[in-house]
């Protein structure tokens, strides 16, 4: 049974830091690509940040500069650390995991919400 579970969201002040981690079980994790998703109320869920098996990055351009993502296959886990928060960045933050065309798993996701 494939399990993603995010955790580390919660409440931050502008300007504020936080640090996402999501642990993935049953599956070959360091295989997968990873990516960080988020859906704001009222709007589509968007790619943050992905890391690629080999460990390439990419970020979307407004949290280029401000978030980092990365792994720890040790671990089965990704992270994604925030900085430097806007209220825009409130959200519910979600774990992928992709692989090859079939193999697509998502997290539960992990409430963010950065107050002015």
């Amino acid at each position: 049974q494939v399990q993603l579970v995010e955790s580390g969201g919660g409440l931050v002040q502008s300007g504020g830091s936080l640090r996402l981690s999501c642990a993935a079980s049953g599956i070959i994790f360091q295989v997968y690509a990873m990516t960080w998703y988020r859906q704001a109320p009222g709007k589509q869920r968007e790619l943050v940040a992905s890391i690629s098996n080999s460990g390439s990055t990419n970020y979307a351009d407004p949290v280029k500069g401000r978030f980092t993502i990365s792994r720890d296959n040790a671990k089965n886990t990704v992270y994604l650390q925030l900085n430097s928060l806007k209220p825009d960045d409130t959200a519910v933050y979600y774990c992928n995991a992709r692989y090859g065309l079939w193999e697509d798993y998502w997290g539960q996701g992990t409430q963010v919400t950065v107050s002015s």
